[in-house]
């Protein structure tokens, strides 16, 4: 990969809107959240779709908020089988049921990722911030599985779940799931405002470890189980999307072209509009792309590092986030200047934890410290990526 022909993206994560049913309070959409009025229409996720197949995509990941909430989905999911994409639905399946399920299987959608908040109905129920949300999730899997579609279950576990991850993978079984992923959260957006609520102990993490290897092991030829560790606990840092802008694009409901879901809120980087430009200019061109892109950009102990092409300096936006710059060596690796940051963060996981800050739509001057209860999302708009005379500015973290 070069400066000037990078490589095409191995995928485009599709985030169709913001809006959902569900309040989680680990939710990776930034905290303020963009509305419908401002999403992008049919016609240019078409446009869009049609410039990543010629880009060189090969999957195609339908995201959001809640992607269901979208009346056009089989329309988009039609048109990117046409373009020979594999498509992949990530949902929480709480909108859904047999007639759509069968709807967006005949538009030839290829595999459907459901998340689920706990194996318990209840805490679950809490978690998600939806009455029956839980119960709803069981009905559409199985629904899903008799209509042929291939099933993903993906249980986001923290603190406050994360003991019953033997009966998260039990339960994956009995949906009779072809793959189980099991990801601690990760600090962006809503979840990063609730760490001190979601962020386990050492212990914790370390029995979830072992449960999950142990059902490796006892599963191994049967079933796939995928673990995303937090990086507060770690010695060195993920490659975070695969590396800034080597693998995956995403596109926001507004039309932000990212190299990560969470980029949006690092300063200085002006991320291009896809209704400005076309996602080929954008992936092989943009400044903002470029930036972060391979290991010109590093400083030590990044640059002398023997892991430099492995972890690609790991998370930009985790760095900026905790040390007020993005440039610096991402502090989930042990050689960071900030690692102590780390330990200075998990030592919350020892309190109790405080109430949630659930996920919900805020008016603009509305502190985000009031952010709590579970009101009815109110209608409105959001502005687009070139805000007009008047108009509020993008969502940002």
């Amino acid at each position: 990969m070069t400066r000037d022909r990078p490589e095409p993206p191995l995928a485009l994560v599709a985030e169709l809107t913001h809006r959902c049913p569900l309040q989680c309070p680990y939710c990776a959409n930034p905290v303020a959240l963009g509305r419908s009025g401002g999403e992008l229409d049919t016609a240019t996720w078409r446009r869009v779709l049609d410039e990543a197949a010629s880009l060189g995509v090969l999957q195609l990941h339908f995201s959001g908020g809640e992607p269901t909430v979208r009346s056009d989905l089989d329309v988009l999911v039609r048109h990117a089988a046409g373009l020979g994409m594999y498509s992949n639905l990530i949902t929480s399946g709480v909108l859904l049921d047999a007639a759509r399920l069968r709807l967006l299987a005949e538009a030839g959608l290829d595999h459907i990722q459901l998340s689920f908040q706990d194996a318990d109905p209840g805490n679950a129920d809490r978690i998600g911030g939806l009455a029956g949300g839980h119960a709803g999730k069981l009905a559409v899997a199985r629904q899903l599985r008799a209509a042929g579609l291939p099933l993903t279950v993906n249980f986001v576990v923290h603190r406050q779940n994360l003991e019953r991850v033997p009966d998260m993978i039990g339960l994956g079984e009995a949906l009779d799931a072809g793959r189980i992923e099991i990801a601690h959260v990760q600090y962006y957006g809503w979840a990063l405002m609730n760490r001190d609520a979601l962020l386990p102990t050492r212990a914790q993490l370390d029995a979830a470890t072992d449960a999950v290897e142990a059902a490796r092991a006892r599963l191994r030829g049967r079933m796939v189980i995928d673990y995303v560790v937090p990086d507060y606990y770690a010695e060195r840092p993920k490659a975070c999307m695969g590396g800034w802008g080597r693998r995956i694009i995403t596109v926001t409901p507004a039309g932000k072209a990212l190299p990560c879901h969470a980029a949006e809120g690092l300063p200085g980087l002006a991320f291009p509009c896809v209704r400005e430009t076309t996602l080929a200019a954008i992936w092989q061109d943009s400044p903002a792309f470029v930036r972060f892109r391979g290991t010109g950009w590093m400083a030590e102990p990044c640059r002398s590092c023997d892991q430099r092409e492995t972890d690609w300096g790991g998370c930009r936006c985790q760095a900026f986030t905790l040390t007020g710059d993005a440039a610096r060596t991402d502090p989930a690796c042990a050689k960071a200047p900030d690692h102590a940051m780390m330990n200075a963060a998990t030592a919350a996981s020892a309190l109790p934890p405080p109430a949630f800050v659930y996920r919900r739509y805020r008016s603009p001057s509305e502190p985000a410290s009031t952010v709590g209860a579970l009101p009815q999302t109110p209608a409105g708009g959001f502005a687009p990526c070139t805000p007009t005379r008047g108009s509020a500015p993008g969502p940002v973290i």
